[in-house]
């Protein structure tokens, strides 16, 4: 079925049953009850009828619902033919539809759906709780006690929209029959009576009901007096009396007269500042007093003062409430306790010296203000001298601003010297008893407590140590000291943990002592830092470099953080450093103050910056910059002494190597020059077998050379001389090799390197010599055949001591320069005949031939000797064999060995 359809006729449904009759007429079933409020938590029953009809029968009817569930089979219930009930749980308190349907059996139903269809609305509700803790109060108006009667209550349960819980206050007077009551859906209610039924008895209670029940609180019955509550007592007023400095007397006025109501009082009272409220035994104020004296208070102390009052006659009345307050100061009196001395030690200029500052607290029980002290220091070891007194007067300006602490004596005291110091504190009535403080040698206090720890705990510091033997111990003194300055508290010698007294702050380090006493003798004390809270630090280390940085490294310092901007302490140190987008970093101890950083880059720019950190944060030091050293110190010194090493090495080992290998070196660089005297060039022709002859009789011992011109065929001769002098020609000279050269036997001079530095006759020794040659061909040369074998060539030799040219060993090169002088020298040299010894072993009867050396000459042929000579006369030699013309090719062939 759709659902549209189903609330149309559900409506139709509703609507009709407003009318019994036509609802009746109408639908052909009806669900009873109709319109219930049930109770949450229980089961409700409905029945659903047919009526005027007998179409279909209870086996046709089916529950549902709000039309989406439908209610299992084994929760219905047959009642008869026409009658079909169902029981469903209450659990929600969302209201429900509970719907009685008809299945379609038949046309008939089909027809008349709108018929078999009907519905209730489910209203759900909580029954109405008990109320609990009545309480109902007549307040006092003015003089009198006010008829009106103000009552509250508690409820217990809950309530629902459907099912609202309205509350009904009952007052009933006895013996009277008066009844008063009022109704409310509030949990408070006032009950106006027409006046006050003083001595008269009162029952009052409540009554809770809703659609579901009713419920009644518990009855009060009691003596109207019981409900009363009084104004405060008035004029409550505290004196104070000189010659009772420990208590104070305090009046006030009843607030009602008696007839109403007898009264009882309660007063308290505090010092001022304090909350802790003392009360006064109640016996000792239940009488009806006006007047009570407070006792056994604190002289000269400032003391608040509270009355309140209550119906005499039951214990179960209202305390009015406290009176406004009363402050009184007690009158001063004698100190009844002793001040707290201690001591400061800090080091003196002197290192035999100790500088020793004595402060003191107040008394605890000064009884008033204190105005003076009076101190006595003497050595405990002299027992003649009992040593002075001497009055401090206490500043006053100090004293006005609420410090606690007197500094009362500073004095220097050498460190193998103890000293006893007694003190009394002094206000305008007396003086307190003495306190004493022994400071022994240094060196040989007591031994400290151990096991000494403070923690942080509930916003206290607290401490716990191993404590010492108590038969020795007489009490420990607690000391913390901070930037602020110097506190401490006494604790008894049974002490084993207590908790700083004092006003901490927070992020502020406080070095905690433990100093066990002894009979005033004061021991080593127990050190340890703490920190109430702990914060991250305000600031960070500022790093700097240590000297200069190297090459791959750079040692960084900073210091530690100031103890007021550390807030904590410091658990590590992280170095950061970059040289671009890469980033390192290194955690170091909290005890470190310095680093290295290693595997730098050379010649390369660092930032660098440390992070200090606490358990509860960290901050970062200012950033600092620096670059690396592109080479190591040392490291060019180093390289310029190995290189230095290394050039002194290679020297060394040359020279060695020279000694060693002269020999090598000497023939490599200075060859040994072969003696042209010992050479058989001289007789060497290319169609002969290389063979040394000797020169005949009948030959021509020696040959000069003359630079003559060919037209003058002029000869130049000299008999007398050993030698003829040849004109210079540089061409001449450079042309012709000797035979060590490997050229013809026309040489030119060229010095030659003596092979030993013996002295002697150049002369008479060939060995030191090159002697340089020149042969002359009568018949020819290069393969012609001599005329007759008498014809010899004519050898002469040169002693001349010139180097060989560079010509001479290279004669292709003198054969190209030859080539290029020979046109402009037209001359021809000329050979002639000098007579002189037959021995031609003997080297005097040579002529040297002396040349300089200029420029390169090409080769010259030799040009044919005249039938006649022409001697200096002018007269032919005719002598002088005739020769053939017959020219001289240079040998290129180089050097043939002998």
């Amino acid at each position: 079925m759709v659902p549209e359809r189903m609330l149309r006729l559900l409506v139709l449904a509703c609507l009709a049953c407003r009318l019994p009759v036509r609802c009746e007429n109408y639908s052909h079933l009806m669900i009873v009850p109709q319109a219930p409020v049930l109770e949450i938590g229980t089961n409700f029953t409905a029945t659903c009828t047919i009526i005027n009809t007998t179409k279909v029968t209870a086996d046709n009817l089916y529950w549902n619902l709000s039309l989406k569930t439908t209610i299992s089979k084994e929760q219905y219930t047959k009642i008869n033919r026409s009658a079909l009930s169902v029981t469903v749980p209450i659990i929600s308190e969302k209201p429900e539809w509970l719907f009685c349907l008809c299945k379609h059996v038949s046309p008939y139903v089909v027809l008349n759906e709108g018929k078999f269809v009907h519905g209730i609305l489910l209203n759900k509700g909580y029954r109405p709780g008990k109320p609990e803790n009545l309480s109902c109060v007549a307040a006092q108006k003015q003089t009198y006690i006010s008829p009106i009667i103000s009552c509250v209550w508690d409820t217990v349960g809950l309530q629902t929209t459907f099912a609202p819980t309205n509350y009904i206050l009952n007052v009933k007077v006895i013996p009277g029959l008066q009844s008063y009551n009022v109704s409310t859906p509030n949990k408070s209610a006032e009950v106006s009576l027409d006046t006050f039924p003083a001595h008269m008895i009162l029952e009052i209670w409540v009554e809770a009901h809703n659609k579901l029940g009713k419920i009644e609180s518990e009855r009060l019955k009691e003596d109207a007096g019981w409900f009363v509550k009084t104004n405060p007592p008035s004029d409550v007023k505290v004196f104070s009396e000189k010659s009772f400095p420990t208590s104070l007397l305090i009046n006030w006025t009843h607030p009602i007269d008696k007839t109403y109501v007898g009264l009882t009082y309660q007063i308290r009272f505090c010092r001022n500042g304090f909350h802790s409220w003392t009360y006064v035994p109640h016996v000792d104020t239940a009488k009806d007093i006006q007047s009570f004296r407070l006792q056994n208070l604190q002289p000269d102390t400032v003391y608040v003062t509270q009355v309140r009052c209550k119906n005499a006659r039951e214990d179960h009345g209202y305390w009015s409430d406290w009176s406004t307050n009363a402050t009184k100061r007690t009158p001063q009196s004698r100190p009844t306790s002793k001040p707290d001395l201690w001591k400061i030690i800090s080091m003196s200029d002197h290192i035999h010296e100790r500088q020793v500052q004595f402060i003191s607290k107040d008394p605890v029980f000064s009884n008033g203000m204190i105005i003076r002290y009076d101190i006595k220091i003497q050595d405990p070891n002299d027992k003649v001298k009992n040593g002075s007194w001497e009055s401090i007067p206490v500043n006053r300006s100090e004293a006005d601003s609420g410090s606690s602490q007197r500094k009362i004596a500073v004095l220097k005291l050498a460190n193998n010297k103890s000293v006893k110091v007694y003190v009394t504190a002094i206000n305008s009535v007396g003086k307190s008893p003495e306190a004493f403080l022994v400071i022994p040698e240094k060196g040989h206090e007591h031994a400290p407590v151990e096991e000494l720890k403070v923690q942080s705990r509930g916003g206290q510091l607290w401490l716990q140590w191993k404590p010492l033997n108590s038969t020795i111990v007489s009490e420990y003194v607690v000391e913390w000291v901070s930037r602020y300055g110097t506190d401490w508290q006494r604790e008894n010698r049974s002490t084993r943990h207590t908790a700083i007294k004092g006003k901490l702050k927070g992020f502020v380090c406080y070095r905690v002592s433990v100093y066990p006493v002894y009979s005033g003798w004061i021991g080593k004390p127990a050190s340890t830092e703490a920190y109430l809270e702990q914060g991250a630090p305000k600031e960070g280390p500022a790093v700097r470099l240590n000297g200069k940085p190297g090459r791959n490294e750079a040692e960084l310092v900073w210091k530690e953080i100031p103890q007021n901007s550390r807030q904590g302490f410091i658990t590590n140190y992280t170095i950061f450093y970059t040289s671009g987008t890469e980033l390192h970093g290194i955690t170091v101890p909290a005890n470190t103050t310095s680093y290295t950083l290693k595997s730098l880059s050379g010649n390369t720019k660092y930032d660098t910056w440390i992070r200090a950190s606490t358990i509860q944060g960290s901050a970062l030091g200012f950033n600092h910059s620096f670059t690396t050293l592109k080479y190591a110190p040392g490291e060019i010194e180093g390289i310029v002494v190995g290189v230095s090493l290394g050039f002194l090495f290679a020297v060394l080992m040359t020279m060695l190597l020279c000694i060693y290998k002269k020999d090598v070196i000497k023939e490599n660089f200075w060859p040994q020059i072969p003696n042209p005297g010992e050479s058989s060039i001289g007789s060497w022709s290319p169609d002969y077998p290389l063979k040394a002859e000797t020169p005949k009789e009948n030959c021509l011992s020696g040959v000069s050379v003359l630079d003559v011109d060919v037209c003058d065929g002029k000869c130049v001769f000299d008999e007398d001389k050993a030698c003829m002098p040849l004109k210079k020609d540089k061409y001449l000279s450079e042309e012709h090799s000797s035979g060590i050269g490997g050229s013809s036997c026309m040489s030119s001079p060229r010095q030659s390197v003596s092979d030993s530095d013996e002295g002697g006759d150049m002369a008479d020794t060939t060995a030191s010599t090159v002697q340089y040659s020149s042969v002359v061909a009568p018949n020819g040369y290069k393969g012609q055949t001599p005329c007759s074998q008498t014809q010899q060539a004519i050898f002469s030799r040169s002693e001349s001591t010139q180097p060989l040219l560079d010509s001479e060993e290279n004669p292709d090169m003198l054969l190209q320069e030859g080539s290029r002088h020979s046109q402009r020298l037209p001359q021809q040299p000329c050979f002639t005949y000098i007579p002189g010894n037959k021995d031609s072993s003997n080297p005097a009867d040579f002529n040297t031939l002396e040349v300089e050396r200029q420029e390169m000459l090409e080769p010259l042929d030799f040009c044919p000797l005249e039938d006649e000579m022409t001697s200096a006369d002018g007269q032919s030699a005719d002598w002088l064999p005739a020769t053939p013309a017959s020219s001289y090719m240079p040998q290129l062939g180089g050097y043939r060995p002998q």
